[in-house]
């Protein structure tokens, strides 16, 4: 086991930031997506696994510090030179003399950035600079922080597909803290959903998916005409401007399919979406008593 937290509590002042009481572990080879609105404590939790934040309660795992890397969501560089002596002095080795370095490099797309300095960097190749910086570690346990945050949506899915190829046939384990829910469909094979500081679930995504949402899910467009169409049906929470149905069978899942085409609407089917996950996983531990 690469590490197991088990009741702990943050504290800012008078305020519980983060509160975890049945086990959370992670394993070997583990890919965990964080997910919860600001405020939720998914970096009150990373700080509290690197021991940045005091806290209560047990932080067991067999890594020292030094196996760890972690991406914070924002990161800052001296602009007195080229990032390529910046990134020569932090990782204490010449790129020139550095194959996995060169590597790393080349696949991220960053050669013509090595001149400049870091305040001229775009907000996608900052991120590539800090995300080489990390990789060359090769931790057996790394945290990414809103990795792709403040980036526009071209840049950041051109970084994540980068992500993907690189982490594609790698046994490493990583958690990755995201607001983003196609990057964690995409990376992530476990979730942690977090609320107001507290643990909503945690587990293999495909039986949280079940858990939650049955089999499949049916979206469509939220209108008079669709709303009227699926009254019969049994509705999931979403957002406002979506009417989800779950689909408990393949059965029930043909007959929607094939009232909703005798209707022409146009919809989507899905059996790993996130976003409908983490909104009924919300509204079932407030519908429910702690």
């Amino acid at each position: 086991m690469l590490l197991t937290i088990q009741n702990l509590t943050v504290r800012y002042g008078e305020d519980t930031a983060l509160s975890i009481k049945e086990p959370i572990e992670i394993k070997a080879g583990d890919r965990v997506g964080v997910i919860g609105s600001n405020g939720a404590g998914k970096t009150t939790l990373i700080k509290s696994i690197l021991g940045i934040v005091p806290y209560q309660g047990v932080i067991h795992t067999g890594l020292k510090p030094e196996e760890m890397a972690v991406h914070m969501q924002f990161n800052e560089y001296t602009d007195a030179m080229p990032v390529k002596y910046v990134m020569e002095a932090i990782l204490n080795t010449k790129i020139a003399r550095n194959r996995k370095l060169q590597e790393l490099i080349r696949f991220f797309e960053f050669q013509d950035c090595l001149r400049k300095k870091y305040s001229k960097l775009s907000g996608g190749q900052k991120q590539r600079f800090t995300i080489i910086l990390v990789m060359m570690q090769e931790a057996e346990l790394t945290f990414y922080d809103e990795v792709t945050s403040g980036l526009d949506f071209e840049t950041r899915q051109k970084l994540v597909e980068k992500l993907v190829e690189w982490y594609r046939g790698k046994d490493a384990s990583f958690l990755m803290v995201s607001h983003y829910y196609e990057e964690l469909d995409q990376l992530a094979d476990k979730l942690l959903i977090l609320d107001r500081g507290r643990v909503i679930d945690y587990g293999r995504r495909e039986e949280l998916f079940r858990k939650y949402c049955g089999r499949a899910v049916v979206v469509v467009a939220n209108n008079e005409k669709n709303a009227a169409v699926l009254g019969e049906f049994q509705k999931l929470a979403s957002p406002a401007h979506l009417i989800a149905v779950s689909c408990g069978s393949q059965e029930m899942e043909s007959r929607l399919a094939r009232l909703l085409l005798e209707h022409d609407i146009n919809y989507k089917r899905s059996n790993n979406d996130i976003e409908i996950l983490y909104i009924n996983a919300k509204a079932r531990a407030y519908a429910e008593p702690e």
